[in-house]
C-alpha cells in the first residue's frame, strides 16, 4: 500500500547548497512521519508569487532562504512576533487555507546556547556583524532576557539599525570593540568571515578572548573556524554554527508537524551531508 506523503519545500536562489532537505528528512524519518522535504530553486522575479504557488501545490510548509525572506513576509497572511519585528520570514506554515510566517533563527540561536549549557539571560553579548542573521539574534536574545547586546559592524548605520530592534541593544563604534569584548560574557560572529576560502581569517583580534568568554561562530563550514580554534586555545567555551542551524530547524518541525524532533538526529544528518562537501 502506498502511503500518502505530506510535503514541505526549502525555497531559495540558489538552493542546491542547502542542508535543509538532509536534516529535515532525517527528522521526519526518525519520528516515523510520512513527510518529506524537497528543494525548489525560485528566481528573485518569482518571489512575489512564491507563497501562492506553494499553496496551490498543496505544500504543508516552506523553509525560506535568501533572497525571499522579505518578500515572503509581505505575502503571507499572518506573522509571528519575531517575523513581524524583523519583517523577515524563514518558515511558512499552511493550515486552514492560510499561510502563517515565522522566523525561527533567533530563537534557534538561543536554544543552541541553552543546549550547550549557556543561558543568555542576564548576560552581555557582543555581536560581530549586523546582517540578517545578526538581526534575528538580536531579537531572540532580547526576548531571552539578555541584559545588553552590543553590535559591531564595518558599516555603523547597519549596526544602528540592528540595535533599533531591541531596547537592550546598542551599536559599538570600531574603537570600542576591545572594551565591549572585555565586558562581554558571550561573543558571536554573525559574519561570513572564516567560511570557505576565507577559513584562515578571524573576525576579531584573538588576543581579546579569554577563558571567561563563551564564543559562538554561526559559520558551520568549516565546523571549527579560526575563531573557534583561537577561542579554545585561550580557554573559552565554544559553540559551533551547526547549533543554530539545527535548533532553528527543530522549531520549524514543531511548527509544521506539532512534534519536537531529536536535535541529535538533525545534527548527525547535517554532519553526514557536510562530509560529502
Amino acid at each position: 500500500m502506498t502511503v500518502s506523503r505530506e510535503r514541505v519545500a526549502v525555497v531559495g536562489h540558489p538552493v542546491s547548497h542547502s542542508l535543509s532537505p538532509a536534516i529535515h528528512n532525517a527528522a521526519f524519518a526518525a519520528a516515523g512521519l510520512p513527510w518529506e522535504m524537497i528543494a525548489q530553486d525560485v528566481s528573485p522575479e518569482d518571489g512575489p508569487g512564491l507563497v501562492a504557488a506553494a499553496r496551490e501545490r498543496g505544500l504543508r510548509g516552506l523553509a525560506v532562504t535568501m533572497p525571499h525572506k522579505v518578500v515572503v513576509a509581505e505575502t503571507v497572511d499572518s506573522l509571528d512576533p519575531a517575523a513581524s519585528a524583523l519583517r523577515s520570514v524563514n518558515t511558512v506554515v499552511f493550515a486552514d487555507g492560510t499561510a502563517h510566517g515565522l522566523s525561527t533563527d533567533g530563537d534557534g540561536f538561543v536554544d543552541s546556547l541553552r543546549a550547550a549549557g549557556h543561558d543568555p539571560a542576564g548576560t552581555t553579548v557582543v555581536l560581530i556583524g549586523a546582517g540578517a542573521a545578526a538581526r534575528s539574534i538580536v531579537d531572540g536574545l532580547s526576548r531571552a532576557g539578555a541584559a545588553r547586546v552590543l553590535i559591531s559592524n564595518r558599516t555603523p548605520a547597519a549596526a544602528e539599525e540592528a540595535a533599533g530592534l531591541a531596547s537592550v541593544a546598542e551599536a559599538v563604534e570600531s574603537g570600542g570593540v576591545a572594551a565591549a569584548i572585555a565586558a562581554a560574557d558571550i561573543v558571536v560572529n554573525t559574519t561570513s568571515v572564516g567560511m570557505g576560502a576565507d577559513s584562515d581569517s578571524c573576525p576579531i583580534e584573538p588576543s581579546l578572548l579569554t577563558g571567561a568568554h563563551v564564543v559562538v561562530d554561526i559559520v558551520y563550514h568549516p565546523l571549527e573556524t579560526a575563531l573557534l580554534r583561537a577561542a579554545a586555545e585561550r580557554g573559552a567555551a565554544t559553540v559551533d554554527g551547526l547549533g543554530m542551524l539545527v535548533h532553528q530547524a527543530c522549531r520549524q518541525q514543531i511548527a509544521w508537524t506539532g512534534i519536537a524532533p531529536d536535535p541529535i538526529a538533525l545534527r548527525a544528518a547535517a554532519l553526514a551531508e557536510l562530509a560529502h562537501r
